[in-house]
């Protein structure tokens, strides 16, 4: 009878450590998010002066007019994109079991990677050295979609945790910081100025 004792007593024990393990589980900090956003609006300034260097060197404002209105396009693109990633995100977690969300945000991440590699190659395009229009030196842009997407990845993994040990309407509260209006990016003409 005393082995059963020991064996119950040794499980019981395993079970606390694992759940504490659990409740020991990294913070939800979603403050990444922002961090993407002020990423993403960073890049507008730099590539527009880019173009107006390109524009001054060449004395035709038509680079620069023609070049603003083509990444405004691509930005609204990313636009549209960072706000459906947000909403999709929130949704996975949410709406689905832990297993099946993570599946879910795994795929809407992908493809915000790829929309992020795609406005990094096209801004990476119009300013490398010696191209376009052959405009020296190369612009700096701290724009790493795989780093910034992995960050935000692991953000929302945590999240998904975080939000399992919650009730009711604080998860809905505590997911809801991400798609605040401070998280929405600033709209492309105000940054073009």
């Amino acid at each position: 009878m005393k082995r059963y004792n020991l064996l119950i007593v040794l499980l019981l024990l395993i079970f606390n450590i694992t759940n504490a393990q659990k409740k020991n589980t990294p913070a939800a900090d979603l403050s990444v998010v922002k961090e993407t956003k002020t990423k993403i609006e960073n890049t507008v300034p730099l590539v527009i002066g880019h173009l107006q260097a390109i524009a001054t060197k060449e004395g035709d404002n038509n680079i620069l007019t023609n070049g603003k209105t083509a990444l405004g396009k691509e930005y609204a693109k990313l636009e549209s994109e960072w706000m459906l990633y947000r909403g999709n995100m929130n949704n996975c977690i949410l709406n689905n079991s832990s297993k099946k969300a993570k599946k879910c945000m795994e795929y809407h991440t992908q493809y915000l990677r790829n929309t992020f590699i795609n406005y990094k190659n096209y801004i990476t395009y119009l300013t490398k050295k010696n191209g376009y229009l052959g405009v020296e030196g190369d612009t700096k842009i701290d724009f790493n979609p795989s780093e910034i997407t992995t960050k935000l990845s692991e953000a929302y993994f945590n999240a998904n945790d975080a939000v399992g040990r919650m009730k009711g309407s604080q998860k809905k509260e505590f997911l809801g910081q991400t798609l605040s209006q401070d998280n929405n990016l600033r709209p492309y003409a105000e940054i073009a100025q």
